[in-house]
């Protein structure tokens, strides 16, 4: 039983910290709001595979197409 209190104890006291920390972000008067380093908003990174090859489709390429693939999925294209 005393774990459980604990454990409580120690939910209650993230929960506040996190409260508080919500609070001093979205306050009015905070200079990180209004300097633009927090965003309320911010973009959601893409999960697609489109692309990633098949181990067949890259066997039957060039080390110049291999390259060019290589720094599409580094986001360099």
């Amino acid at each position: 039983m005393s774990e459980e209190n604990e454990m409580l104890m120690l939910l209650k006291e993230l929960v506040d910290k996190v409260k508080a920390l919500e609070s001093a972000v979205y306050d009015k008067d905070n200079m990180l709001m209004k300097s633009g380093l927090v965003v309320v908003n911010s973009p959601t990174p893409s999960m697609s595979n489109n692309a990633t090859p098949t181990a067949d489709t890259i066997k039957n390429m060039d080390w110049k197409d291999i390259n060019n693939l290589v720094s599409k999925i580094e986001g360099k294209i």
